[in-house]
């Protein structure tokens, strides 16, 4: 039987649907594009904002629509958070829970016909261990960790995902060398909270991992999929000021610049521990590029604030702004809160952002050029390949030679937002 995969949200998703798609192709599924015609889509779905529920519903719509006659299942953040979807045509509903259990949910479907909902309470859970198999890219994603139990204010993930749990350190090391010996140079490390790993573990944590992981034989490149200013404490920053292994590249979250919209979403930190803390980090990484996510229009975010909020990111000189519009979730602490802002102020505030975040990009990526950077290929494009540096700068390179099991050290000679352009030296050409 054919199936195809429609993924959105965030690369824990990414990395579930990865393991949903391996686990088929392993019990003699064959797996088709989006575009084509299959008889199972699986639609893992996102709901962190208004406009990802809006995408998860017609992403359904559009499965259902495409593939009528096909097996249909909705699984992810929107499926937990709705638990009921009452859609015809939609077969099997399985939430947060089950994902790895993929195959026998559709077998059990297929022999019985009829309609599955596996939507269960996300408290008290143990880690639902993943283990991704399938070796065909340079960079590969490995979950580690699950849940958050911050319960920000406005976010609505520690209620589809649940309380925090990890992934056994023998399991996460074993999975690493696995991919490592399968061709991988790079590991992205992901959860929803990820440098919570450990948290129910004793005398083992994030720092832990980490120092387990860059001894690694072959592998050559650690990264972060997003870690909390808290999270970074003396020891995960002793791994930083040790080995190279560990990228120059951490997403660390902001979310506002102003200590009293801060407050009011009950992030656990000021803007003055925010600052004091990339000074830290610039220290040991100096030409490090920090990335970050900022929420804005916020309820009863004033234009001072928003002003605030812009004079943070300037004093940080951020190297990218992920800029999310306030969005409101039933559920949530912030869906009470008065003094919400309408639709056009948070779309200017948000367009402002982005202009800033185009402009801070560049003025990274200007840093970098006439210098030589290394960059793992990662596709191909009509007159060459893509890929990125350890410091997340993408890449494009003109070559004939479009083989990407090969690293290339470039000198990088201009920008074309959102590319540099590099030449390549044959001198120092590297065979992986």
């Amino acid at each position: 039987m054919k199936f195809n995969i429609y993924t959105l949200g965030c690369k824990v998703n990414t990395y579930e649907s990865n393991v949903m798609r391996d686990q088929l192709k392993n019990n003699g599924y064959i797996e088709v594009s989006t575009d084509e015609l299959a008889d199972i889509s699986i639609i893992n779905t996102c709901t962190v904002t208004n406009t990802a529920d809006h995408k998860s519903m017609k992403t359904i719509k559009h499965a259902i629509h495409k593939n009528p006659d096909a097996l249909i299942v909705v699984c992810g953040c929107f499926a937990q958070n709705a638990k009921n979807i009452e859609i015809d045509g939609v077969d099997i509903v399985i939430g947060n829970q089950g994902k790895s259990k993929i195959v026998g949910y559709i077998e059990s479907f297929l022999e019985h016909k009829n309609k599955i909902e596996d939507v269960l309470e996300m408290k008290d859970l143990t880690f639902e261990s993943m283990i991704l198999n399938n070796f065909n890219k340079t960079r590969a994603f490995v979950k580690i960790q699950d849940g958050c139990d911050n319960f920000c204010t406005y976010c609505i993930i520690p209620y589809t995902r649940g309380n925090v749990r990890s992934k056994k350190p023998k399991t996460v090391i074993q999975e690493v060398k696995e991919l490592v010996q399968n061709g991988h140079r790079e590991i992205v490390l992901t959860g929803i909270h990820t440098g919570n790993y450990g948290a129910e573990f004793e005398n083992y944590d994030f720092a832990d991992l980490l120092n387990d992981l860059i001894q690694i034989e072959g592998l050559e490149r650690v990264r972060i999929s997003s870690i909390e200013a808290t999270e970074l404490n003396e020891r995960v920053l002793e791994v930083f000021a040790k080995s190279q292994v560990l990228v120059d590249h951490l997403h660390i979250p902001l979310q506002s610049g102003s200590n009293t919209v801060l407050k009011r979403m009950n992030r656990k930190y000021d803007k003055e521990y925010f600052i004091q803390k990339i000074n830290q980090i610039r220290k040991i990484r100096p030409n490090i590029s920090i990335t970050t996510d900022v929420i804005t229009g916020f309820p009863g975010e004033t234009e001072e604030e928003f002003k605030e909020t812009i004079e943070t990111i300037q004093t940080i000189k951020f190297a990218k702004l992920h800029v999310f519009p306030f969005s409101k979730r039933d559920r949530t602490a912030a869906c009470k809160l008065p003094n919400h802002l309408d639709n056009a102020t948070k779309k200017e505030r948000a367009r402002i952002l982005i202009s800033l975040s185009k402009q801070l990009e560049v003025e990274y990526m200007k840093q970098f050029i006439g210098k030589e950077v290394e960059v793992l290929p990662e596709t191909i494009s009509e007159d060459g390949i893509i890929g990125h540096t350890g410091n997340y700068l993408l890449v494009k390179v003109k070559t004939n030679d479009k083989n990407l099991q090969k690293k290339r050290i470039l000198k990088l000679e201009q920008i074309e937002y959102p590319y540099c352009y590099g030449v390549e030296n044959v001198d120092y050409f590297i065979k992986l």
